[in-house]
């Protein structure tokens, strides 16, 4: 159960986590833009794979929404370059919360310590560095990307000023 996930408005922990190339990604180089971090529990499994093939996709409409997308789990760098190679995953960065095992997600509030992995769930960090919306997904359950744009529209997109001005 992920009762203690942080909370929308809270400042999220900055980290530095490698990615599939080795090359680290620390959060507070990304302040001044949106970050969504997507977890997903382990690599090499079915919803996992759709779950970063879709942020794939998307890299797109997350770049003009100025936000970054990364997939993260506790997986090692060398099995997500392998697992990204294989999915063809080339755009899309993928953490590895490897050692300390599980850090980040504890310290999020959606690791789980008794299978060692985190649960699913899509955090956006804004701008500012606060969390701006959060959800967690059952274990096999493919989080709605339409969804996960919208909510990133909602809360950064500008208004449409009246007469398309």
């Amino acid at each position: 159960m992920l009762a203690d996930i942080i909370k929308e408005g809270e400042i999220a922990p900055d980290f530095t986590l490698d990615d599939q190339e080795g090359k680290p990604f620390h959060l507070a180089d990304f302040k001044g833009r949106n970050v969504l971090l997507s977890f997903h529990p382990l690599a090499w499994t079915g919803v996992c794979t759709k779950q970063m093939k879709s942020l794939e996709k998307h890299q797109a409409e997350f770049r003009k929404l100025d936000t970054v997308a990364v997939g993260v789990s506790v997986d090692s760098s060398p099995s997500k370059k392998a697992w990204a190679k294989d999915m063809v995953v080339k755009k899309t960065r993928l953490l590895s919360d490897f050692w300390p095992h599980g850090e980040l997600a504890d310290k999020l509030g959606i690791f789980l310590p008794e299978d060692g992995i985190s649960g699913r769930a899509n955090i956006l960090i804004g701008r500012d560095g606060k969390v701006a919306w959060s959800k967690v997904y059952g274990m096999g359950e493919l989080p709605d990307i339409d969804e996960v744009i919208d909510r990133i529209r909602k809360k950064y997109e500008p208004p449409k000023t009246p007469g398309g001005e």
